[in-house]
């Protein structure tokens, strides 16, 4: 099987846009027809409470014409268009879908942040994790977050394999971030959030991209937009994963990113297993 999983911020803006900026994402999304992967997991899609338009579904059937959709967006009370997750599936692949809630504080359940393809023999489950936010103001927050998060993937691990994957909003360790020492209190950096996720393996998952190729230094899947050099000088952060239960890690043969030019913000990320 062929696994994709991006944060495209903003599907809208991929689809129907013309801006330069979403140019690049088309460009990005070229790649990923190319690719012709079996299951594709997006993030940060910020569609209305209704999901995908008219419109949306029409491209989306344009550029991936072999492929069903799911979607998930935010909903009240939660922020209207923020958030939000996708899934892209190969027609003749028949999961049973569900939009887990995690008992997550705050509005975090109504945000769209997860959904969960179940198959006869494993799951792909793809978050979209809560931000800490400016001044680490959702810290507390995220950090029930994650204890709910990785309680829901073990009980699935219980059930038969996961392959997890999404946005996780945490570089794990400091070979994780081009700059750690300056970013120690900065969102996806604390102390808190690394423990939070350091959890989450304990539990008896694998960071499939550790796993293949070790302490590999300075790859990474996104780059700051705020900084207009971040890709030039590869300044990033690597915060998206694709993990799989323990017991199914030597499966994966390949977990890579996937180059996205010189677009800044998130870059795909490739997972390829015998299942």
């Amino acid at each position: 099987m062929k696994l994709i999983s991006w944060n495209i911020d903003s599907l809208n803006a991929a689809l129907t846009s013309d801006s330069a900026r979403a140019q690049l994402s088309q460009a990005v999304l070229q790649t990923l027809i190319d690719l012709d992967a079996d299951i594709i997991a997006i993030q940060e899609t910020k569609l209305s409470a209704k999901g995908p338009t008219k419109k949306h579904l029409e491209i989306l059937a344009q550029l991936f014409p072999n492929h069903e959709n799911t979607w998930r967006s935010s909903v009240e009370p939660a922020r209207k268009s923020y958030a939000g997750t996708m899934f892209l599936y190969k027609k003749g692949l028949t999961p049973t879908i569900t939009f887990p809630e995690i008992g997550a504080p705050s509005t975090m359940d109504a945000e769209g942040r997860i959904i969960t393809l179940e198959f006869s023999d494993f799951f792909v489950t793809q978050v979209y994790t809560p931000n800490a936010g400016d001044g680490l103001k959702r810290l507390e927050e995220r950090q029930i977050w994650d204890e709910k998060y990785a309680d829901y993937l073990l009980g699935l691990d219980k059930e038969k394999p996961v392959l997890a994957t999404g946005d996780y909003n945490v570089a794990h360790k400091e070979i994780d971030l081009a700059h750690p020492a300056s970013n120690r209190r900065s969102p996806g950096f604390t102390d808190e959030e690394r423990a939070g996720f350091t959890n989450l393996l304990a539990k008896g998952f694998t960071d499939t991209f550790r796993h293949l190729h070790g302490d590999v230094p300075d790859v990474y899947s996104w780059w700051a937009q705020r900084s207009k050099t971040s890709k030039i000088n590869n300044s990033g952060w690597r915060i998206d994963y694709w993990l799989t239960s323990n017991r199914i890690a030597d499966k994966v043969t390949k977990s890579e990113m996937i180059d996205s030019g010189t677009r800044q913000d998130h870059t795909p990320i490739l997972l390829e297993i015998n299942l």
